[in-house]
């Protein structure tokens, strides 16, 4: 999931039919990529950076929550594995 995109739409009221139609694709669409079953193209996350999300850099716009707590988790493993 992509949190950082869906609290900048919330905070600047932007509704997911409304960011779909802004990308040219369905709103069923847009909810399977803000919600990580499937993956947003290069040029939907630069369009989204260059009007919507200005004020932020790509990488935190489209950080994926589950791939941030499945790298502290690996690091935990790894840390218990070399003890």
């Amino acid at each position: 999931m992509y949190k950082n995109l869906l609290e900048i739409l919330n905070k600047k009221k932007i509704t997911m039919k409304a960011y779909a139609e802004f990308l040219g694709v369905s709103e069923k669409t847009v909810q399977n990529k803000v919600y990580g079953r499937s993956e947003f193209t290069l040029s939907e996350a630069i369009k989204t950076c260059s009007f919507i999300a200005t004020e932020y850099k790509l990488d935190f716009v489209f950080e994926r929550e589950d791939v941030a707590a499945g790298t502290a988790q690996n690091a935990g493993a790894l840390a218990a594995v070399t003890a």
